[in-house]
């Protein structure tokens, strides 16, 4: 049976000599001591230790024997009551978690690691590498002159330079040179013939079947056999992907891409060409904004350092089409031929150049914005007419009209508070414009008839707030009612919509996809998707 006794302190008896003391100890107050007669009393302590092979502290609990009563001393050892329920509180709390297993749930989270990016497609320069296998040069230890008792050099500071020629700094260009520039890869030094394979796929002739449109179950059916792996994740380019595009041949997948430093990657995951299936240039010195293949399967690549080139895979160069000193954005097909197109400028301009024509000029220029223009896309009908994503509003233009001293838009699609991303006719018939706002919503308006201002059909919230001007929606040319786009949820994916705003499937794969996917496209007629991201890969979803 435990007892508690009350104890007065002894008295001070060490008042000698006249000395006064402080009364301090005198008003010391009776202390309750919880004194046990017989038990012995344990408390838990922790304990810290760490394991060298994870270099990461851990936590261990060790039970400690403590306060144990010492029968032969003439002062009882104790725990108050406060004590006692605080060990009583620690023994629940660490039962508590033993049966939660919170424990081994903490070890089982640091031993799973994040997934890491595909490391295939581009090579790293091996001289720059910074591997364990690289050899390194051992310096000799950095010692002071002090410490090695030697005087301190006198050092002269230069002669003063003029301001001006001080602070000059040569420019960096901003064009490559005008004229062809050879396609050299940048993993070569010297000029090579580029692979045979390459040249007999890019000059394959695309043959067109007319399939019937599916409908919306046969449709979902077959966006669930698409998937992606490892081999199907690559480094096609250097930096963020700007825009992407298919080869149109249907035997094997050819992709481009073009990302902000200007450089332009092809890559085929049936060839071993390059690293990977992988071929890198630099065409241009800006972001490769907008890029397509031709009726001919020539790609053509836009950039914002205001050059617009054609690839000839056969003569091994790319080739001047238009050339200003401003930036340019965007540009589409206005001729069934593809010999003359329609760009749009940084300036808010947009200029009709033709191939056919020599030089690097522009057949007409009208100015349609103040600011800028985002985006253009031709009617696949009727090619007089092609709509634009201006800064703020989206309007339809007949081309015929453009040397005219006004133009007016036949139509207008209203709606949009904020600015738009882009704005798509539908691939077969012209009947929809998709457009991506910077407000969060994706809409579809009707242009079976052109009128003045086109009714809105849909309008379906999605977060465009990502990799700024580059989220956009396009439609899939096979099954033109229906358009995907990248999301921002988690984990990442790549939905798709029906035009009326009902998801039809979401493309994932928690191992690799892991990242948003600002540039998505449909292969214009197989079973494919493709995807880029921000650090120059691209993902392939087949079937």
């Amino acid at each position: 049976m435990n007892h508690i006794k009350e104890m007065t302190p002894p008295a001070d008896n060490d008042d000698v000599g006249g000395l006064r003391r402080s009364t301090r100890n005198k008003a010391r107050m009776k202390l309750t001591i919880f004194a046990p007669t017989t038990e012995v009393f344990t408390r838990r302590r922790m304990k810290y230790s760490s394991k060298d092979n994870n270099k990461a502290t851990k936590r261990k609990v060790t039970h400690v024997d403590s306060y144990i009563e010492n029968s032969d001393a003439g002062r009882p050892i104790g725990l108050s009551s406060y004590e006692l329920e605080r060990l009583e509180n620690i023994r629940q709390n660490q039962a508590f978690l033993s049966t939660i297993k919170l424990f081994e749930a903490r070890e089982d989270l640091n031993q799973t690691a994040t997934p890491k990016p595909s490391q295939r497609g581009r090579k790293r320069n091996p001289v720059c590498s910074n591997s364990k296998s690289s050899v390194r040069e051992v310096l000799p230890p950095r010692k002071s002159l002090r410490l090695q008792n030697k005087d301190a050099e006198s050092l002269l500071l230069p002669p003063k330079r003029h301001a001006m020629t001080s602070s000059y700094k040569k420019p960096s260009p901003t064009q490559k040179p005008e004229g062809p520039i050879l396609m050299v890869p940048l993993t070569q030094e010297d000029w090579s013939p580029l692979p045979p394979e390459l040249i007999k796929l890019w000059t394959e002739v695309s043959v067109t079947e007319e399939k019937q449109a599916l409908d919306l179950k046969g449709y979902s059916d077959a966006l669930k056999r698409l998937r992606t792996d490892k081999a199907r994740v690559v480094k096609v380019v250097k930096d963020r992907i700007f825009s992407a595009a298919f080869h149109p041949c249907n035997s094997r997948l050819l992709l481009a891409a073009g990302d902000k430093s200007g450089h332009l990657g092809l890559w085929s995951p049936d060839c071993d060409w390059g690293g990977d299936g992988v071929l890198l240039f630099e065409p241009h010195l800006r972001p490769v904004s907008c890029m397509a293949f031709s009726a001919s399967s020539d790609l053509l690549s836009l950039s914002y350092d205001g050059t617009l080139r054609s690839t000839d895979v056969e003569k091994a160069v790319f080739d001047d089409v238009y050339r200003v000193r401003k930036g340019l954005h965007t540009f589409d097909f206005l001729s069934r031929d593809c010999s003359t197109l329609v760009v749009g400028e940084w300036n808010g301009d947009v200029a009709i150049v033709d191939r056919r024509t020599p030089g690097t000029s522009y057949e007409s220029l009208r100015t349609l914005d103040s600011k800028t223009i985002r985006c253009v896309s031709v009617h696949p009908v009727h090619k007089q007419y092609f709509v634009v994503a201006e800064n703020w509003h989206v309007s339809i233009y007949d081309a015929r009209f453009l040397k005219s001293d006004s133009i007016q838009a036949v139509s207008q699609l209203h709606g949009h508070p904020l600015s738009i991303s882009s704005a798509y006719f539908s691939p077969n018939t012209g009947n929809r414009v998709l457009t991506c706002s910077f407000d969060n919503k994706i809409r579809v308006y009707d242009t079976s008839i052109i009128t003045s201002n086109a009714p809105l059909l849909t309008s379906i919230k999605h977060d465009m707030q990502s990799a700024c001007w580059l989220s956009k929606a396009s439609w899939d040319p096979k099954q033109e009612d229906c358009f995907l786009v990248g999301s921002m949820e988690r984990p990442f994916k790549v939905q798709v919509f029906h035009e009326t705003g009902q998801l039809q499937h979401s493309l994932r794969d928690k191992e690799n996809l892991t990242t948003m996917q600002s540039v998505t496209m449909f292969h214009p007629s197989r079973n494919a998707v493709l995807g880029g991201n921000s650090s120059g890969r691209l993902h392939l979803f087949t079937d």
